[in-house]
């Protein structure tokens, strides 16, 4: 009988287990990782606390040319703009570098916000859980375990309806172009997928990274809704088409799927609690 806990992402004692890891990095991406370590190093020096990989390279599914880096890096200080202005440029560097990516994003963090209270169920477990130690102290070990219920539920993903007026900007904003829309459309697909399974995460009872897989476990409670879910998934990971069409599915997120989401996931399990927003 197959052992359904550890398939879903559960350690036997039904905790989330840490997904990823250095080993299951694929060798084309590993020069890649490899020169973003020593220059986070040349970069921060001994303000550094910790770096993580996260995202498909660590979970050993990036393809070539088409999977971006991502990265945390944790500072022993809280980062100003010029720190934010550094991961920035060494991201652009190594994205010009390494065609095997496609773009590489950084979330540049404080230690203590990382540990504090207010990102236990938020910040603190996505470091816990979906984040690869890759340089320093692991902060994992100041956290506690977590499980698939709704309070991870709520402090994840329960800020759809504050997001999308700032989305509708966004869009807005954007160039009718594909190179301007393609990681919009990436980025808000996959963050739509991700809500809509964490909305469902207490009853399916587990945890996963698979776009696909998010989108049929949502869809097994909401098959109403499990069609705009998958096409969602499909766009996160390959976001094709012309300007006019990618303009489309953005303003389908904004007007239909955003704003049902956001109202039931509030129904469910509330809204997340208020604070100051990663930049």
């Amino acid at each position: 009988m197959a052992d359904t806990t550890r398939s879903r992402g559960l350690d036997a004692q039904g905790y989330l287990a840490r997904e990823g890891s250095l080993g299951q990095i694929p060798h084309a991406f590993r020069p890649v990782v490899a020169a973003a370590r020593d220059r986070l190093l040349d970069a921060f020096g001994a303000r550094l606390h910790s770096a993580y990989l996260y995202g498909s390279v660590p979970r050993g599914t990036a393809r070539a040319g088409h999977s971006d880096l991502d990265l945390l890096v944790a500072l022993h200080d809280e980062p100003g703009a010029p720190d934010r202005t550094q991961v920035d440029a060494l991201g652009d560097a190594l994205d010009k570098q390494y065609p095997q990516i496609d773009g590489v994003g950084t979330i540049l963090v404080g230690r203590a916000r990382v540990l504090s209270e207010g990102e236990r169920h938020d910040l603190g477990w996505f470091v816990a859980c979906l984040c690869t130690p890759l340089l320093g102290e692991d902060l994992a070990e100041y956290l506690p375990r977590y499980r698939p219920d709704a309070l991870l539920a709520r402090e994840t993903n329960g800020d759809l309806g504050r997001r999308l007026p700032r989305w509708r900007e966004r869009i807005a904003a954007a160039d009718v172009t594909q190179e301007a829309l393609r990681p919009l459309v990436r980025s808000l697909s996959r963050h739509l997928v991700r809500t809509g399974f964490t909305l469902v995460m207490p009853r399916w009872n587990g945890w996963t990274s698979d776009l696909h897989e998010m989108a049929e476990a949502f869809g097994g409670y909401y098959p109403e809704r499990a069609a705009p879910m998958r096409e969602a998934a499909a766009y996160g990971l390959e976001p094709s088409g012309d300007p006019a069409g990618l303009r489309a599915v953005l303003d389908s997120y904004v007007d239909d799927l955003g704003p049902w989401l956001a109202r039931e996931y509030a129904r469910v399990h509330g809204e997340k609690a208020a604070r100051q927003e990663l930049p």
